[in-house]
């Protein structure tokens, strides 16, 4: 069976499996199809996947972005991929591709029933001493130049190229080179919403306050910072009040309409920090500092720091 599943966020670790995959199986220089789901219709795909080549006893198709499929306007389309997978053409590799998939659909477990599963783990240390061969790296150069990329590969592999060209006469890459050549990058905004929601469960005002300044750093108006917090604590009691049932992840983001349970499970991380009273308070409060930037004059950053200080 030449079907190939693969997910991950990081678009350089995806090519890089792919390149991985065509190396191992000898097909290397066999010509590639691929379809990106984002610009293409999956029909294209299927069309190619039933179509035996003229040049090649081997073809060679990749399916990108699989999760961007809207399944309710392709469900023709999905049931003709559902059943090549359960029957496929031996002449046929098959690659699919997506960023993050909903466990819920029948076409994921169908995916994951019918492909071979392709491991995207990385271990960051070897892949920097892989791409660093000719060159020398410390142990501390090493550690800043991960905690600059925050594991995205892509990244990495950019700064890597540039460091190596910068220091391709002297092959020694330092501390003091990452810190003039590499541009930190700021973690994701909705993990600091989390990280701010958390501070602010737990009372913590001084990282509280901090966190609410990193938002700022991403250019995110006080406005819709509130927005996001009050979506997030709104949640958060939705959670608290269904977990105190004895549901599932599952059940609960089936209840909630959430794609997936991995929010479900974050959330439940912050659940114990509150009292539902608490939350009430807090979504109004939200609320009423909302109404008042939309409606007066006032300073929004600064409401929102005293409505830190006060919690």
């Amino acid at each position: 069976m030449h079907n190939y599943l693969i997910e991950n966020i990081d678009q350089t670790i995806t090519n890089d499996k792919i390149k991985e995959l065509l190396k191992k199986e000898n097909i290397d220089n066999t010509i590639v199809n691929t379809y990106d789901l984002e610009e293409t219709s999956l029909a294209n795909a299927l069309e190619d996947l039933d179509t035996y080549s003229l040049f090649s006893s081997l073809k060679v198709i990749i399916i990108k972005n699989i999760d961007s499929l809207k399944i309710d306007e392709a469900k023709e389309e999905v049931n003709h991929l559902i059943k090549y997978l359960k029957d496929p053409n031996p002449n046929n590799y098959l690659i699919i591709t997506s960023k993050k998939l909903n466990n819920t659909l029948k076409l994921t477990k169908e995916l994951k029933d019918k492909c071979n599963i392709i491991n995207t783990d990385i271990d960051i240390n070897k892949y920097i001493k892989d791409n660093l061969k000719d060159y020398k790296i410390d142990l501390k150069a090493t550690n800043l130049l991960k905690e600059y990329c925050l594991d995205d590969i892509t990244k990495l592999k950019q700064e890597l190229n540039k460091l190596k060209d910068y220091k391709v006469e002297e092959k020694i890459i330092t501390t003091e080179d990452i810190k003039k050549l590499v541009i930190k990058k700021l973690p994701d905004s909705k993990d600091l919403v989390f990280s701010f929601t958390r501070s602010i469960g737990e009372r913590n005002k001084k990282e509280a306050l901090e966190k609410f300044q990193e938002l700022l750093n991403y250019n995110i108006e006080p406005i819709s910072i509130i927005g996001l917090l009050g979506s997030q604590i709104r949640i958060i009691y939705q959670v608290k009040i269904l977990e105190n049932r004895n549901l599932s992840n599952k059940e609960i983001a089936e209840l909630l309409g959430e794609k997936s349970d991995y929010r479900i499970k974050k959330t439940k991380e912050l659940t114990r920090y509150y009292k539902e009273k608490d939350l009430l308070n807090l979504m109004k409060e939200l609320s009423d500092i909302d109404l008042k930037l939309k409606t007066t004059d006032v300073n929004p950053i600064l409401q929102i720091q005293t409505f830190i200080i006060n919690i």
